[in-house]
Order: structure tokens, then C-alpha cells, then sequence
């Protein structure tokens, strides 16, 4: 019924940070994130606004209070700069702009805490994040990043790319002459982002499809002002259109679904006959929207934006602009980032996918190649020493800091600290607590016999724990502070069949299953509900992992190694059998490395019962070709070349164990 009201709960020990924000251009709103990932953007009247805000800071216990926390990067209580000094309250060398300046966070990270900082805010389309056009090259089949002139200037603004344009921005300004007295002379006309500009270039997703037609009265703009080419949207802001000024989104640089009609609408046809349907990519994308967004943000993350992002923080306002877009961060020049030698490192590749997401202003500093190890498979040597004598086979092993844990089957470490465990396989079906040091088990929940047999645990934090088992179900539980009490708080059924295999991300806030049913399940970890389900599996699902950069997603069935998008468009598939004699090997386990998502020198590491680890890398092909008989027929579409029952773009490397 209409007359219902909605609310919503929000506990005070799940908020980690509150802000006092605009709603239509008015210092009326709190924004307030919690640790699950969800945010909210809540509008009150002027003197409610500042007493809530009062009230939620003095009540929330887990609020960060220090900038290496934050998802500002600053401190609650501070200003961004004060009279003294350039970023003197963002508490000096740990600022946001500081671990910048070293290379100690990237350049998207860096900009979307600046977003943060200025006000702006994916819940208002009005003030939604700003990103700067990077290239000028939307021609050729190759990019090179080394190449200067391939980028666009980003010492100045839209309007003045290209001498012709700031000359007509310029003589506007000088002849301009109202009768009337009213308007005074100005250069631009529009802005470089508004709530339009932004439903314009996700109008292939929703909400925003909804949303556009919203604010163009309920149909589709003329179809050749709809946006529908990269290249034409970059000619037409930095030089064509004097009506024209308008920047990017951050989705230019991770979201490649908002670049494909998956939704089927019907855009409408173009004056020259042109049918609008997907968004048409520069050559060097190779007509797929997922290298597109890739070299797009290698792009954003290169040297020579490195050295020139200071120059673009002061050409989108946030240091000379200021008022009610955007808010005015800085009132001295903004320091350029040191270009030092790459920081060094001996092992980067993350062994577990349980390892809890990096801070939101942490980052992967620039990488030495020459330090990783599977560029230099035949220098591996084994260590003098066991990492750790175990009582069995061997069920977990993560990076902790500097150390290696590992532990056995059938248990599983707590974040975050990693120092207790939960193991199960007990003949009564409990649940045990043990310190991981001294392997002592301290206590114990009983009667956990709603998913009968427990087969495998994930465990997203030290307040949640996920079991499943031959019930076929998945059981969610609350853990108390204290680990004496477990809580049933939801169940998830979906599978048909025993569950083999569980993991979680808190980064993308989903959980993985795999099931004996020859199908993986996609959860919602925050909201505890079914998201989609991963098929075309040939047999039982007995590995899968979660890659905590990209959110792409490994499951394992048999010999095969089968990767998927977040969003369930499956990228790739291989038979990790080489030949005749390892064709009863079955993969046991699966794992992500995690350098850099835009980088294609990431691999994907398998282990199977032959003994042997396995590294795989996601090389991009853009012919098709017909597929083998031994594949999958779920993988039909796929745009990756077939041989000899291998799909190339999965290139192995290996290791006998």
C-alpha cells in the first residue's frame, strides 16, 4: 500500500564515517557510509542537519578518526587546508595528497578522494564525481602511452585544447554585450558535468536510463546528440562544440557495461542512417569494451599523467574554482608527484582471496618486474625451511603483513588479525574456536546442524561467518564480540545439490558458492540475497576464488579453469589437462594475483591433485574462431581463439611440486 511507511535501519557500530554534504546546492545533507559498503545520502532542514550530525559523531563508536582509515583520507574533525600551510590539517605526511606525491596510492584513487573532499557524491547526480578526459587519441589501431602527444593537455580546460576554440571562448568574452545589463560577460555557457551529462553517458544501464528520460520528458534525445562514440564525445568537448565543455565519469575507468546496450533500448537513428546501439570505441579497443576500460586506466596510470595530474587538479577547480561547484580544496598550487624509482618488492601475488581489501586509500605503488616471481619460473628455488609444520593436508594459506599462515583442512583464519581459527569436520557436527599459535581450541558452538555435513566456511570478517554443506544450503551467522555466541542471521537457498566450494569478497560484497549441481552461485553479502548463477560447468564446482581488484570471478570444475565478470559474462575457458596422461587431474584449488587491474602481467594460479601449480595469463584476442568439440557449449560466444582443445588466451606456466 502507498500508505506504508518505508524506513530504513542504520546501527550505530556499522557507520565509519559521516560528512555534511549539499542537496540541491543547499548545506542541508549527511552522507554516511558504513562498513559493508553502503552508503546514504539523507536531506534535512539546516539546524536538524547539524544536530544529527552532532548526534551520529558522538553516538557511532567505529567512526575513523584518522586519515589512513577514512574514505576521504582526512580526519573527521579537520578542514581540508588551513591558513598555515598547503594540506597542514590533512595531519602532514600522512595525508591523502602526500601518499600521492610518494606513489603510495594511484592516480584514481588519488582523484576520487578529491572528489570525496570537494563534496561530490555518486548519490547525487548533481554533484556526481568528475574525471578528466586523459587521451586525445581515439584514431589509432595501436596506443602508445610513451607517445606525448597522444594525451590531451591537461594544463588546461576543455575550452582551451586547442588554440581556434579558447580564441572563440576569448572573443566571446570580450564582444560580449547585454542590452539589458543583467548577465555579465563569461566564457563558458555550460558546465563540465551536470546531472544531464551524466545520465547521458550511462544511459545504457539503469537507473539512469530512467532517470534521463526523466529529464528530457520522457523520451530519448535526438539521436545524434545522444552519446555514442568515444571519439565524436572527445571532438565534440575539445573542439566542435562550443556548447561543449564537459569531462568524464569515473565508470570511463572500470565499468565497461555502461559502454554496451545490454538492455536492448531503442536509441533511435542518426540523420546519416547510423542505427545507435553500443558505444563506438577507438580502433586500439579492438571493438571490446573491457580492453577498452583496461587500456583506459593503464592510460590514467601512466608516467606521463603521473607527472601532469597536478596541473588537471587546478583545471577542474578544485584549487582556482570554488562555490557552489565545486567546493575549493586547495589555495596554493598543488605539488607534482615525485617520478622515483619503482619501490621493490619480493612477493605480490595474493594467496588467499579471503585476505581482507587493501584500505580505501591504499594502493600499489609502482612495481619492479624484475621482482616477481613468475617472470623467473626457473630461478624459483624451494625454502630451506617449512613456512610451518602441520598435523594434515593443507587448507588455507594467506599473506598476512610479512608473515605466511597456512593451516589445514577444514579450518579457516579469522580477519583480521588472522590469530584464531574456525574448524570444523567434528563427528558432532560442531564449529570450534582455536588460537592459531599455540593450535588450542578454547571453545565451541554446538548444534550447528541446519546445513547438515558442514563442507567448507568463508569467513568475510571477525563478525560474520558463511557454512554450507550437503543440505545444499548456505548459512549465514553473527558472531559476538567475544566468540563465545553464534547467531543464525539468514539462509540462502539456490543449489540443488551438496555445496563443494565458498568464498566471499568484502571489497565487492558477494559471496561465491559452488555446488555439485555443476553450477556457481553469486550472493549479496550485504543484503544477503541471491544474485545470478554461474552454468556450464561439466561437472562438480570444486574451487572458486574472487579476485579483490577487478571483482572477476575463477571456478573449477574437473580440468577446466573457467573465468567470469563480476556480472556474470563468462571471459574465458580452459582445459588445464595438457595432454592424454593428465587427463584425470582435477583442479583443487584456484587463486587471483593482485599487482594492478589494469595490467595484463596478472595471472591466475590453479593446483591440482597431479602436484603441479599451474599460472595462467588472459591474453586479449580479437578474431574468433570455431570452437573446439571438447568445449563447453556455454562458451559459444566466446570471442577468445581455440586450439588443439586449448583456449589460447589462457597461456600456461607451470611448476612441478
Amino acid at each position: 500500500s502507498r500508505n506504508i511507511r518505508q524506513s530504513s535501519k542504520i546501527f550505530y557500530e556499522d557507520i565509519r564515517e559521516i560528512h555534511k554534504r549539499r542537496y540541491l546546492l543547499q548545506p542541508i545533507a549527511l552522507e554516511i557510509f558504513c562498513g559493508n559498503g553502503q552508503n546514504y545520502l539523507l536531506s534535512f532542514p539546516q539546524k536538524v542537519r547539524n544536530k544529527v550530525f552532532q548526534k551520529v559523531s558522538s553516538m557511532a563508536t567505529q567512526i575513523a578518526d584518522n586519515a589512513q582509515q577514512s574514505v576521504a583520507g582526512q580526519k573527521r574533525t579537520a578542514n581540508v587546508e588551513q591558513n598555515a600551510g598547503l594540506l597542514s590539517s590533512l595531519i602532514g605526511e600522512t595525508s591523502v595528497t602526500q601518499r600521492w606525491v610518494r606513489g603510495e596510492i594511484t592516480n584514481f584513487q588519488y582523484l576520487m578522494h578529491l572528489n570525496s573532499l570537494a563534496g561530490r557524491s555518486y548519490n547525487d547526480l548533481m554533484q556526481y564525481p568528475v574525471f578528466p578526459w586523459i587521451l586525445a587519441n581515439y584514431d589509432s589501431e595501436v596506443l602508445d602511452l610513451n607517445e606525448s602527444a597522444n594525451f590531451r593537455d591537461l594544463s588546461k580546460p576543455m575550452g582551451a585544447q586547442t588554440k581556434d576554440r579558447l580564441d572563440q571562448f576569448l572573443k566571446r568574452y570580450r564582444d560580449w554585450d547585454d542590452p539589458q545589463g543583467d548577465t555579465p560577460p563569461y566564457h563558458y555557457g555550460t558546465h563540465y558535468s551536470s546531472a544531464m551529462i551524466v545520465c547521458s553517458y550511462l544511459i545504457r544501464l539503469e537507473p539512469f536510463t530512467q532517470h534521463f528520460l526523466r529529464l528530457q520528458g520522457g523520451h530519448f534525445d535526438l539521436a545524434d546528440r545522444m552519446f555514442h562514440s568515444i571519439k565524436e564525445a572527445w571532438y565534440s568537448a575539445s573542439r566542435q562544440n562550443m556548447a561543449d565543455v564537459k569531462e568524464l565519469i569515473p565508470e570511463f575507468f572500470y565499468l565497461p557495461e555502461f559502454l554496451e546496450n545490454s538492455n536492448s533500448f531503442d536509441l533511435g537513428t542518426k540523420q546519416n542512417g547510423e542505427i545507435l546501439n553500443n558505444v563506438v570505441l577507438p580502433p586500439w579497443a579492438k571493438n571490446d569494451p573491457r580492453e577498452f576500460i583496461r587500456m583506459h586506466r593503464e592510460a590514467l596510470e601512466c608516467d606521463y599523467v603521473s607527472r601532469h595530474l597536478h596541473l588537471k587538479n587546478a583545471a577542474i577547480g578544485f584549487i582556482n574554482n570554488f562555490g557552489q561547484i565545486p567546493k575549493q580544496l586547495f589555495r596554493k598550487q598543488h605539488p607534482a608527484k615525485r617520478m622515483t624509482p619503482p619501490k621493490q618488492f619480493s612477493m605480490l601475488v595474493d594467496v588467499s582471496p579471503l585476505i581482507p581489501p587493501q584500505s580505501p586509500i591504499g594502493g600499489t605503488p609502482s612495481i619492479n618486474y624484475e621482482k616477481i616471481f613468475f617472470y623467473h619460473l626457473t630461478n624459483l628455488k624451494s625454502s630451506q625451511q617449512p613456512i610451518k609444520e602441520l598435523k594434515g593436508p593443507v587448507g588455507q594459506i594467506i599473506q598476512h603483513e610479512k608473515n605466511i599462515l597456512s593451516v589445514e583442512q577444514n579450518k579457516i583464519l579469522i580477519p583480521k588479525s588472522y590469530n584464531r581459527y574456525v574448524a570444523w569436520g567434528c563427528a558432532d557436527h560442531s564449529l570450534r574456536v582455536g588460537c592459531y599459535d599455540s593450535d588450542r581450541t578454547y571453545h565451541a558452538w554446538e548444534n550447528i546442524d541446519n546445513c547438515g555435513e558442514i563442507i567448507c566456511c568463508a569467513c568475510p570478517s571477525a563478525k560474520l561467518l558463511i557454512i554450507a554443506g550437503t543440505s545444499s544450503v548456505l548459512s549465514v551467522y553473527n558472531i559476538d564480540a567475544k566468540m563465545k555466541k553464534l547467531s543464525l542471521k539468514q539462509t540462502l537457498f539456490g543449489h540443488s545439490d551438496v555445496v563443494t566450494a565458498l568464498t566471499s569478497s568484502t571489497a565487492y560484497n558477494i559471496i561465491l558458492s559452488g555446488s555439485r549441481d555443476q553450477s556457481a552461485i553469486i550472493w549479496d553479502l550485504a543484503r544477503l540475497t541471491y544474485v545470478r548463477q554461474l552454468v556450464g560447468h561439466i561437472g562438480v564446482v570444486a574451487a572458486v576464488s574472487i579476485n579483490e581488484l577487478t571483482g572477476d570471478i575463477a571456478t573449477c570444475s574437473g580440468t577446466w579453469l573457467h573465468i567470469w565478470s563480476i556480472n556474470g559474462h563468462q571471459l574465458a575457458v580452459v582445459n588445464t589437462s595438457m595432454g592424454s596422461s593428465d587427463r584425470m587431474q582435477q583442479i583443487l584449488c584456484v587463486t587471483f594475483s593482485s599487482i594492478r587491474e589494469w595490467d595484463t602481467k596478472n595471472v591466475i594460479i590453479t593446483g591440482s591433485t597431479d602436484g603441479v601449480v599451474r599460472l595462467w595469463s588472459i591474453e586479449f584476442l580479437s578474431k574468433r574462431s570455431q570452437q573446439s568439440e571438447d568445449l563447453p557449449k556455454t562458451i559459444s560466444k566466446s570471442k577468445f581463439d581455440v586450439k588443439d582443445n586449448n583456449v589460447q588466451s589462457l597461456e600456461s606456466k607451470y611448476i612441478g611440486m
